[in-house]
């Protein structure tokens, strides 16, 4: 509901009481639930962190730490068939609205800590490997989801792959 309006309207010019209005809920309402209205577009964020890093931790320490990394992210941030209007809004927003990207660089260093964590265990005794890989998801991730919104037929998954792909460093040498 108030994603369609931040679209419609934009972000700036939705209030908290229009949105309110539009879910027939009270202000008050609105803010047990959310703490400012950019939250709103952030409200699956923990879920999806929670899945990455479940996906990270359950890995085969033998697999191939890029194809670890690119499997959890895209299921981390897979959406349902019919919220894929609601997903689309929501990276266009994040993406275009300054206040959203503000806000979006807490859960952005969520998923790099997350990497780097993963990254770190597959590398111990490099301390550029877990930084590297933090910043190649971030950066996939971001470029996966610019390259969906300006071409809305492909889908998030394919542009996460090969956004990913791209940038990974290559695959430690064995021990």
């Amino acid at each position: 509901m108030a994603q369609r309006l931040f679209v419609a309207h934009g972000f700036d010019e939705t209030s908290v009481e229009d949105i309110a209005t539009a879910a027939g809920i009270s202000r008050r309402t609105f803010f047990r639930y959310f703490s400012v209205k950019a939250d709103v577009c952030f409200a699956d964020s923990p879920t999806e962190l929670v899945r990455l890093q479940q996906a990270l931790s359950a890995a085969d320490p033998h697999e191939s730490y890029r194809l670890v990394i690119v499997r959890a992210v895209v299921a981390a941030l897979r959406f349902p068939p019919g919220e894929r209007e609601w997903a689309w809004q929501r990276a266009q927003l994040v993406l275009e609205v300054p206040v959203l990207q503000a806000h979006a660089t807490r859960i952005y260093a969520q998923w790099r800590k997350a990497a780097a964590e993963f990254a770190r265990g597959r590398r111990p005794d490099d301390d550029v490997f877990p930084v590297v890989v933090g910043h190649a998801v971030l950066a996939g991730t971001l470029a996966a989801h610019e390259y969906w919104i300006t071409h809305p037929a492909s889908g998030l998954d394919d542009a996460l792959v090969r956004m990913l792909d791209l940038l990974l460093p290559p695959e430690p040498p064995a021990p």
